[in-house]
């Protein structure tokens, strides 16, 4: 396994360099997407809680902070201002009524699916600029990344 906290990878300082870059580069491309928003109403972290719930499935508050790595008090006012918003429902808990358990509303369904179609059409978009042979590479990538964003 490689040590990348030393900025290192085997001591090759073409690998630091492309760590950095990679950082970088996804950095960028992610706020240029977090642009490409439906609802400019919604504060990113909202967005991400409705993210984590349609991934997910329904969860408590303090589940959504732990996986949002918020703390409880934050996410508790999250959730509120989303069930303000009609995006999202608040249930009695199955086994433990002191809880409740979060789940998104249809209309949240609807406004991240638009979400989706607007950033992948962005995107799409952009990767036309590629050539066959970076686009082909990209392909590839893909799930590396994917993997790296769930590690």
């Amino acid at each position: 396994m490689p040590d990348l906290s030393r900025g290192t990878r085997y001591g090759d300082d073409a690998d630091a360099a492309a760590v950095n870059a990679l950082r970088s580069a996804v950095m960028r491309l992610s706020r240029r997407l977090k642009h490409q928003r439906v609802d400019e109403s919604l504060s990113p972290t909202e967005m991400s809680v409705l993210g984590t719930l349609a991934r997910c499935g329904s969860a408590t508050p303090g589940e959504l902070a732990r996986k949002e790595h918020v703390q409880p008090p934050s996410m508790t006012r999250i959730v509120a201002l989303l069930e303000a918003k009609g995006l999202v429902r608040l249930e009695p808990h199955p086994d433990d009524r002191r809880q409740k358990v979060v789940s998104q509303t249809e209309r949240a369904e609807a406004m991240l699916e638009e979400s989706r179609r607007k950033r992948n059409a962005w995107l799409a978009s952009l990767a036309e600029g590629l050539d066959e042979d970076e686009w082909a590479k990209l392909r590839e990538a893909a799930p590396v990344l994917e993997k790296l964003a769930h590690l």
